[in-house]
C-alpha cells in the first residue's frame, strides 16, 4: 500500500519532469510551448463559455419549474410496465443534460434509500454507464464550430437510454 501511495504522489511531478526533459532533448522551447498551449486553452474556454452559460440557465429553469415532476407523473404508468423505478426518473432525465445535477440527484437517492439499497446501486450503475450527452455534444461541437450535428444527439441519447435500461435490468438480475 505504501508503494501505491508513493507512486500516486510522484506520478504527476514525474510526468511533468519527463515532458520537460523530452522538450529540452528535442531542443524545444518548453515554456514557450506551454504558454502557447495555455493561451489556446483559454481561447477555447472563452469560445465555449456562452454555450455553458446557456446550458446552466436551461438546467436551472428545468429543475426549478417543476416540469420534471409533471413528466414523471405522466410516465409512471409506462415505467411500471417496464419495471423501471420512478424514483430513478429525475436521474434518468438529468443525466444526459448535466453532470452536477445528476450527481446531486444520485446523492439524494442514496441518502434517502441507502447506498446499498437496490435504488442506490441502480443509481450508481446508471451514473457509470451513461454520459452527460447534451453537455458533451454542446461543448465539443461549439468548440470546433460544428453547426449540424445530424444524428449525433439521437444516437447518443439512444445509447444513454440503453445504458439506463440495462443498468436497471442487470441490477435487478444480480440482486
Amino acid at each position: 500500500m505504501k508503494v501505491m501511495n508513493f507512486v500516486s504522489n510522484i506520478a504527476m511531478p514525474l510526468i511533468i519532469l519527463l515532458i520537460v526533459i523530452y522538450g529540452l532533448k528535442e531542443k524545444n522551447k518548453v515554456f514557450d510551448t506551454f504558454l502557447e498551449g495555455a493561451k489556446e486553452g483559454l481561447e477555447i474556454t472563452l469560445s465555449i463559455f456562452p454555450t455553458l452559460i446557456g446550458l446552466f440557465v436551461a438546467i436551472g429553469a428545468l429543475r426549478s419549474s417543476g416540469i420534471l415532476d409533471i413528466i414523471i407523473h405522466f410516465l409512471t404508468p409506462i415505467l411500471n410496465v417496464i419495471h423501471f423505478p420512478s424514483e430513478l426518473m429525475p436521474l434518468a432525465m438529468l443525466r444526459p443534460i448535466s453532470g452536477s445535477s445528476s450527481i446531486a440527484v444520485a446523492t439524494d437517492i442514496m441518502k434517502n434509500y441507502g447506498v446499498d439499497s437496490s435504488l442506490g446501486i441502480m443509481a450508481s450503475t446508471i451514473m457509470g454507464s451513461t454520459e452527460t450527452t447534451i453537455y458533451t455534444i454542446a461543448v465539443y461541437t461549439s468548440c470546433i464550430k460544428i453547426k449540424k450535428t445530424r444524428w449525433i444527439l439521437a444516437a447518443a441519447l439512444t445509447a444513454d437510454l440503453v445504458g439506463m435500461l440495462a443498468s436497471v435490468a442487470i441490477c435487478r438480475f444480480m440482486s
